[in-house]
């Protein structure tokens, strides 16, 4: 399968497969009249660039990750190693957020409060609200 038909048929952006081949991590790939031709590992292995891509890794990260994994049997603990640290920051983000948004939600409350307080003054005084 060409990289135009890996593209279409998967739907992998032509920048990943780009990626996929300048890194050299496509041994089995074959080049045929100028043209790639990927057979299923590389479609496993694209399926793993694109999982990686989504969960937030960077083009560096993916490689590296992508080369340990084809390395060999006795990476697992590297790979782990790997996943736990984009698993931290991802949690140090959502807690960051989590305090954006309950410093949001002081604020927007702060508002009412002072607001449902003008409208009790007003009342109390016969004013209209």
């Amino acid at each position: 399968m060409t990289i135009y038909e890996a593209s279409e048929r998967y739907g992998i952006p032509m920048k990943i497969l780009r990626e996929y081949e300048q890194w050299g991590l496509c041994k089995a790939v074959k080049k045929v009249m100028g043209a790639w031709k990927y057979d299923d590992s590389d479609l496993e292995n694209l399926s793993m660039i694109m999982t990686l891509h989504d969960i937030g890794f960077s083009m560096e990260e993916v490689e590296t990750y992508m080369r340990v994994l084809l390395d060999g049997e006795n990476t697992e603990s590297q790979r782990m190693r790997m996943l736990d640290e984009k698993r931290n920051n991802a949690l140090d983000e959502i807690h960051f957020h989590e305090k954006q948004l309950e410093r949001l939600d002081y604020l927007r409350h702060k508002i009412r409060r002072e607001k449902s307080q003008k409208v009790i003054e007003q009342k109390e005084r016969g004013e209209k609200a």
